[in-house]
């Protein structure tokens, strides 16, 4: 009876101290991946000279790479990684369905039309005369609200008094989806070169334009937003039971609904305006955490946030390199690594039905 209670908790404690090991792991090949081969030891001393433990010398233009590319590319992809793959597993746990995806039912579609009226239309809506605060972070003020509007639409249509339906959910998603798809396709028709061009790389996803603002933004929002997040996890354990069941453990159901759908909405909101449109990865990384640990949100939340950084960080490095020296969108690489395993999923569901 011991050795079985403590052997889910020993797989648990195995799992967050490899994830702990591989994501800087991970974030050290990452710093020296791309067109300039940097080795880790350089990246090391590169490092090590800025905190003034050494004075090796290293070549200047390695060293502006790793200071002005890399190392902001890196960490912007663990901040979104990690926020996306976490906002994933809350969902998926608050509506007790793995299809539950930001993604899936619509949130990240309305944070790009919100983001795609920002970039086509912000020299209107945030003229020189706005508080340089709303020029600076319009965009992601934007895909935030346009995030939360499709998440409430989403939630209003598949909640009745009888509950919320996961399915009707997912149908109203869709149906956002082809809105919002629509919205973008007018934007742009009425864009000019510049901001097309932006546009239309944007939609794709990409890191390509991180920086030290751009981390600073999505630190500030999204690590707050992942740490309130995983605090989150002996209560998506109690919604699991269902609603009934998690109110008589004392928990305000709606209340808790309400604070997760908005917070999830925030995380999509801030990451498609930094790096535009980015799939499947809270879809992904949840189920690759429950296949090894099990349904346990105390774990399943801090991995997948570890889990995600790594899986993005990898979907970049792949990015970077499998065309060089062009470099393919990492929206479409993670697209082509979620939706082979999405259409495992409704194939497990399709022999769960019959």
């Amino acid at each position: 009876m011991t050795s079985s209670s403590k052997s889910p908790r020993s797989k648990s404690a195995l799992l967050l101290m490899a994830l702990a090991i591989l994501l800087p792991t991970i974030m050290l090949l990452s710093i020296g991946t791309g067109p300039v081969a940097i080795s880790p030891m350089e990246i090391l001393l590169i490092l090590a000279n800025k905190v003034g433990l050494t004075s090796s010398e290293v070549a200047i233009q390695t060293q502006l790479i790793v200071e002005s590319i890399r190392i902001p590319r890196t960490l912007l992809g663990a901040i979104i990684g990690s926020s996306l793959a976490v906002s994933g597993a809350a969902m998926q746990g608050l509506f007790r369905n793995p299809l539950a995806d930001p993604g899936i039912i619509g949130v990240s579609s309305g944070a790009a039309l919100g983001a795609g009226v920002g970039i086509v239309l912000g020299s209107i809506i945030f003229y020189e005369q706005t508080s340089p605060l709303l020029v600076n972070y319009g965009v992601s003020l934007l895909a935030f609200v346009g995030g939360v509007l499709t998440t409430w639409i989403v939630y209003k249509v598949g909640t009745t008094s009888n509950g919320t339906s996961v399915a009707t959910m997912l149908l109203a998603g869709v149906a956002i989806g082809a809105l919002t798809g629509a919205g973008l396709g007018i934007l742009t028709y009425i864009a000019d070169d510049t901001t097309l061009r932006s546009l239309t790389f944007w939609q794709m996803g990409s890191l390509g334009g991180a920086n030290w603002n751009s981390v600073i933004l999505a630190f500030s929002i999204l690590g707050p937003v992942t740490f309130f997040l995983c605090r989150y996890g002996q209560v998506l354990n109690a919604m699991l039971l269902g609603e009934s069941e998690a109110r008589h453990l004392g928990i305000n159901v709606q209340s808790t609904k309400l604070k997760l759908i908005l917070v999830t909405a925030l995380a999509v909101g801030v990451s498609v305006s930094v790096a535009g449109i980015i799939g499947f990865v809270g879809l992904v990384v949840p189920h690759l955490i429950r296949l090894m640990v099990g349904p346990d949100h105390r774990t399943l939340l801090p991995a997948s946030a570890m889990l995600g950084a790594v899986l993005l960080l990898t979907a970049d490095m792949i990015s970077r390199t499998i065309v060089a020296p062009a470099e393919l969108p990492i929206g479409i690489v993670t697209s082509l690594m979620g939706a082979p395993f999405f259409m495992s999923l409704l194939w497990q569901q399709r022999k769960r039905i019959a």
